[in-house]
């Protein structure tokens, strides 16, 4: 078989003529139509009336139909769509779409003691998924009587017999809640993951979906679906992969050994971070809502948008994420850090340790040491020798006794360790050496000042200092940095920085989840940040904050020029 090409470059000129968001693919029509036909047969158990899906379903739930069951080579038997990953808001019918699928794939298999799963966020979502199911086959005196529902089990089991063989098929379709043990004792032919965004926050979620995608790839026969809204906070670990992929394979920067099918609903990168938001006129809202007219309708969303926004900005945002798939970024809540608002426009990728090493005249460190099960975070903060702008560089250290404590948050942890933010220690000292040894290559370097090149709060860090004592690194160099309110002055001075344009931060997803975390409370004209959970860890942005603290204090290099050469002033 040719290789299929996934990419659809007119994915959003097909949002915006009202089609689904593929590109024409060389499915088998007999086997498409043959499936459709069946989707179109089940009823939607929980609506008045009990509508067919052929009158309540858009035709875009008919072209997933069609590709999922009309990729298949009928001599071969191999399967060239293998997965297909949409990306579609809620209240378009996910859940009972899931369970159509399921049902279809029972009466569409011919190959007997398969195991299929459709795999729940939670134990009340499966449950719903389940009696989805079990309903459609009760009302409708065929699948009744072919099909048999364990509802203990939350399993339905195909009874058909096969004419040309006489076997019976005894597939079987299990719909369970997400946890470690999903797919123990089967390896599933097909598969379903309903809100991967939701599972992602399990610290086992890689590994799970890893295991059912392991079992799978051998099958030539195997299908993985994998339903989800956006997330109500910025995408991390398991999602954050299977979305950046599915978004790559879009967009044609992936075309080797592709097996996965995008189908996203979603506004244009452009649309999502313009400054006059075009997403929030519902005008646009038809553009990423298939279902709209059936499921859903304009004057309800609007209602509940004016309920959202009348909560807060942070209500407002989450309902924007799970109804119109728009991606959450750092300004998520109506209490957040100011400079966040500025936060993303300063982001520059070229921004390095050797890059600020190599065009700043003077570079000064920031350090801000949690316990334990914290993270300890460094900042190296360049001033650049042309401009003066402020350059920001950072990296944290985590024990592994983070990932037990904290494991909400240990898959996003792990994202970052992939980034190289990160550095997951495999011994208790780690942290203190290698930020020591930063810290001594920019004073080997002569970029670092001979006094407060390094700021760092008071409390907590016996272990830096005495790891920069062995490199002869202590007092003046090494400032304690006053916290609390006495912080205000660096913290409003960042935040102009950002705004007026004169600092830039090397925007990775550690520094960006940081900046989101951070919580600001005014007391009089002072401003304390705190974090927003104990899981939402803002080590690197305190210590970025103490950093600007040194550097504010407009220092020299050992062995660099003074902060007059260069800039025309003669001093007599």
């Amino acid at each position: 078989m040719l290789p299929v090409l996934f990419a659809c470059p007119d994915w959003f000129e097909k949002l915006q003529a009202g089609a689904t968001p593929i590109p024409d693919l060389p499915i088998d029509p007999v086997l498409a139509e043959c499936a459709v036909e069946l989707f179109n047969k089940l009823r939607v158990p929980d609506v008045p009336g009990m509508p067919t899906m052929a009158e309540a379903a858009g035709e875009w739930m008919r072209d997933i139909v069609r590709v999922a069951f009309g990729s298949v080579d009928r001599e071969t038997g191999q399967r060239f769509v293998g997965e297909i990953f949409n990306l579609v808001p809620k209240k378009n019918g996910k859940t009972t779409n899931a369970a159509t699928l399921g049902l279809i794939w029972l009466m569409m298999n011919r190959r007997p003691n398969v195991d299929g799963i459709i795999v729940g966020p939670t134990q009340e979502v499966a449950e719903k998924c389940f009696e989805q199911a079990s309903l459609m086959i009760a009302a409708d005196e065929y699948l009744a009587r072919r099909f048999k529902v364990i509802d203990h089990k939350k399993t339905i089991i195909d009874r058909h017999i096969d004419r040309d063989t006489g076997i019976r098929r005894n597939a079987k379709l299990k719909i369970k809640s997400f946890d470690p043990k999903v797919v123990t004792g089967s390896i599933p032919a097909f598969a379903i993951l309903d809100e991967l965004h939701v599972m992602a926050h399990a610290n086992f979620a890689s590994r799970v979906v890893g295991q059912i995608r392991g079992g799978m790839i051998t099958n030539p026969e195997s299908l993985l679906i994998i339903i989800t809204t956006q997330s109500e906070v910025p995408p991390f670990g398991i999602f954050k992969q299977e979305l950046d992929y599915a978004r790559k394979v879009r967009d044609g920067e992936v075309t080797e050994d592709v097996r996965m099918l995008p189908i996203l609903y979603e506004f244009p990168e452009a649309m999502q971070l313009a400054t006059d938001k075009p997403w929030l006129d519902p005008k646009n809202w038809p553009l990423v809502l298939p279902n709209l007219g059936r499921s859903l309708t304009i004057d309800r969303l609007q209602k509940e948008w004016r309920t959202a926004q009348q909560k807060g900005e942070g209500a407002a945002r989450e309902w924007a994420s799970q109804h119109l798939n728009v991606q959450i970024g750092t300004a998520m809540h109506g209490d957040r850090w100011v400079g966040v608002d500025y936060w993303d426009a300063a982001a520059d990728d070229r921004i390095t340790l050797d890059y600020i090493k190599e065009n700043s005249d003077v570079v000064v460190t920031g350090g801000d040491v949690g316990g334990l099960d914290d993270l300890w975070g460094l900042a190296v903060l360049g001033r650049h020798k042309e401009t003066r702008h402020w350059m920001l560089w950072a990296k944290a250290w985590a024990q592994r006794i983070v990932l037990e404590r904290h494991k909400e948050v240990a898959e996003r942890l792990r994202d970052f360790e992939r980034e190289g933010s990160l550095v997951i220690c495999d011994r208790v000292t780690q942290d203190a050496e290698e930020a020591a040894a930063i810290i001594v290559s920019l004073r080997d370097a002569g970029l670092l000042p001979e006094t407060g090149g390094v700021g760092l709060d008071p409390a907590g860090v016996t272990a830096l200092l005495e790891e920069l004592a062995l490199y002869e690194v202590g007092s003046p160099c090494v400032a304690a940095v006053s916290q609390g309110y006495r912080l205000s002055a660096a913290i409003f001075g960042t935040e102009r920085k950002l705004a007026d344009g004169t600092m830039k931060h090397c925007g990775s997803l550690l520094l960006n989840w940081c900046a989101g975390n951070l919580m600001a409370e005014m007391r009089g004209s002072n401003v304390y940040m705190q974090k927003r959970t104990a899981s939402a860890k803002i080590d690197p942005m305190m210590a970025a904050f103490n950093a600007v603290e040194m550097m504010s204090r407009n220092p020299v290099a050992a062995n660099g020029p003074s902060v007059y050469e260069g800039r025309g002033i003669l001093m007599v």
